[in-house]
């Protein structure tokens, strides 16, 4: 069973999720924005001690508390890692007030019917068992529509929800995100064809099943509001998907229930080089408008 107090603090949804769950393809780019060059490290693993450093800095920063940052979404490597002496999920729940979530998937397989599916993951029920040991309180996984299809986006939410219910099995809170791509040229449409899959799905759940969404920011101001409602749906979450924080604070806040949950936006603007008096005040201030943005419905 999920943590109650946990579950609590993310229905009540007073501030937003924080995405520091960049992976191995992702993390030069995020270094590279944060003001790491990949020509001043070498090998992986001091790329990944790098991008610790920059997540442990964020997450003890005075601002990153649950007044604001509900919860935070992990990658494997740093829920294994501590910060400030105390494995990661611990530290996030017990010294931050924050609730942990883990990234879970293995990448996108190439497009299918203008989808990209989840690859394989033969090994998440052993991920599953880790992560509650851990005391991760749900996880995420990411698939991509790159077309209003029907087909494709009917394979891609089958998928997420079969993914879903093997985690839930477990006690774990599953972030089902089908992200639909910001530059399609139809993508409204593919907003209208998502949301009648995933409606249908959702009401197939048992009573005791719950699941919370990560969507693109859609075209028509709530648009998502009978998924917000529905019963089977702890929480509606939102990506950035490459908008800038101030496009994705702007749409964020014309849809009610929906709250925050930003990798890009909210790094936009931190860099290795800053003083922690300069970082400190920089993602305080990042906090702050990606909160309102979340409670402005």
């Amino acid at each position: 069973m999920p943590n109650q107090a946990q579950m609590e603090q993310i229905k009540a949804g007073q501030g937003f999720i924080a995405a520091l769950d960049q992976s191995g393809g992702s993390t030069p780019k995020a270094l590279r924005l944060y003001g790491i060059e990949e020509d001043t490290y070498s090998g992986d693993a001091e790329m990944y001690d790098l991008i610790h450093a920059m997540r442990s800095r964020i997450a003890q920063a005075p601002a990153f508390t649950g007044e604001k940052v509900i919860g935070a979404i992990l990658f494997e490597m740093t829920m294994d890692r501590t910060i400030a002496g105390k494995p990661t999920a611990t530290f996030m729940w017990e010294d931050r007030g924050v609730v942990p979530f883990l990234k879970v998937d293995k990448g996108l397989e190439a497009e299918v019917n203008g989808a990209q599916l989840m690859k394989p993951m033969p090994d998440l029920d052993a991920l599953c068992d880790r992560a509650v040991k851990a005391g991760i309180f749900g996880t995420k996984m990411r698939s991509v529509i790159n077309a209003a299809n029907a087909d494709g986006i009917k394979a891609n939410v089958a998928q997420q929800f079969e993914v879903a219910k093997q985690i839930i099995a477990h006690g774990l809170v599953p972030i089902i995100e089908p992200e639909i791509n910001i530059s399609i040229p139809d993508k409204a449409a593919a907003e209208d064809l998502l949301l009648a899959e995933l409606k249908a799905h959702l009401d197939a759940l048992a009573e005791d099943q719950t699941v919370m969404l990560k969507l693109t920011l859609p075209e028509t101001p709530n648009h998502y509001k009978a998924l917000v409602d529905h019963p089977r749906v702890a929480s509606v979450v939102a990506l950035s998907g490459g908008y800038s924080r101030a496009e994705a604070n702007a749409r964020l806040a014309k849809n009610a229930g929906v709250i925050a949950s930003f990798s890009r936006a909210l790094t936009e603007g931190l860099s290795a080089q800053q003083s922690d008096d300069e970082f400190n005040a920089t993602i305080a201030d990042t906090i702050d408008s990606i909160y309102q943005a979340s409670i402005a419905g």
